[in-house]
């Protein structure tokens, strides 16, 4: 959980994270764990086995964010319980599958975790997050441009998104949409007074101006943290998540039409994923994968405010909503929902079949 994924190629690389049990005091390299979605099997990569190598890799951590640009992931921000957050620009080669740290010039971002990145123009763009030097929220944009490794703090316009962490930020053409996140009432200072708010706050990169483009309606989700929001054919979709004041998790799907700039929820067919925060989406093609994240143990999806984690489980299923199934997958999925026989079967369609009704992974379809 916390994690962070990007998709290269086929495949989809998942960096890091936290995981209930160990050790985040201990200084060691992160792990990578790789995901083949011809096969549908994970692969975990082997660890740096040189001094030389581990200079280079990043340490374990939660809260930081991944993107990819040109076949390579580049890593930032995030922390470990031992020395903290980092502001240190890491770059994955999605080729060599090894490490290795960009020459930057500029000043660097503070180092924070529960930000949120995307890159527009060949720019890694950073927002908000909680800042570990200073000991709060944050709502300055930066970007480091991933051809000269340059650091810019960006002079914005019009009034910015209110201080928060752990939101998600969407990429869609040059425009930057943020939605979600904690936020508190002591502004950029933790009170303990939370704030989710669900408004959407859009950043336009090449004017560099905050603006507000959605109005108010019943249909707007929840507040909330932690979530998952991706775009798919100039939609923005939100999964899951969580709401502090409110005690909750969610599974639900939400769509943000950026033509009408109207929100719509959605009930796809399949298994739903329990609720859930703190889980990575990986959009390639038409599919979406949904891996990890953290569930409530109480049927009822209420955590104790006062011992949050002990209500908690740590998931690794992994989930994929399908915007365009096939006419196979359709049939596939009635072979499995209906419990048709599959004697007369080739082996590869019951090997197929086989992986699609096991545990994990869980395949469902929508229309959009």
């Amino acid at each position: 959980m916390n994690h962070a994924a990007v998709v290269i190629g086929d495949r989809i690389f998942s960096f890091g994270g936290y995981c209930t049990g160990d050790d985040y005091h201990t200084i060691r390299p992160i792990d990578v764990h790789m995901f083949y979605t011809v096969t549908l099997t994970w692969r975990t990569l082997p660890l740096p086995s040189t001094r030389c190598q581990r200079d280079v890799t990043p340490y374990q951590r939660y809260g930081h964010t991944a993107v990819e640009f040109a076949g390579d992931a580049y890593l930032w921000g995030g922390r470990n319980d031992s020395i903290g957050a980092c502001n240190i620009l890491f770059r994955f080669d999605g080729e060599t599958l090894t490490w290795n740290v960009p020459a930057v010039s500029g000043s660097a971002p503070e180092a924070r975790d529960g930000h949120s990145a995307c890159v527009i123009n060949k720019r890694m763009y950073l927002f908000a997050g909680y800042e570990e030097q200073e000991d709060r929220f944050s709502n300055d944009m930066n970007y480091v441009d991933l051809v000269s490794f340059a650091w810019v703090n960006v002079k914005v316009h019009g009034e910015p998104a209110q201080w928060r962490d752990f939101h998600t930020a969407t990429a869609v053409h040059h425009v930057m949409y943020v939605f979600g996140g904690r936020c508190d009432e002591g502004g950029d200072m933790f009170t303990n007074h939370e704030i989710y708010c669900n408004k959407v706050a859009a950043f336009d990169t090449q004017s560099c101006t905050w603006s507000e483009p959605v109005k108010s309606s019943e249909n707007m989700p929840v507040g909330r943290r932690s979530h998952s929001a991706f775009e798919y054919h100039g939609s923005i979709y939100v999964f899951g998540g969580f709401n502090g004041i409110q005690e909750t998790h969610y599974n639900d799907l939400h769509r943000l039409d950026l033509s009408t700039m109207e929100w719509s929820p959605l009930n796809p067919p399949g298994h739903v994923p329990s609720p859930r925060r703190r889980q990575c989406a990986c959009v390639i093609n038409s599919k979406v994968y949904f891996f990890g994240g953290t569930s409530p143990k109480n049927p009822t999806n209420k955590v104790s405010a006062n011992n949050p984690e002990a209500d908690l489980i740590d998931r690794s299923d992994l989930f994929i909503l399908d915007f365009d199934p096939s006419l196979k997958t359709l049939a596939s999925l009635a072979v499995i929902n209906y419990k048709l026989d599959r004697s007369v079967l080739p082996l590869c369609l019951k090997r197929e079949l086989m992986v699609m009704a096991s545990e994990t992974p869980r395949l469902q379809a929508s229309n959009g």
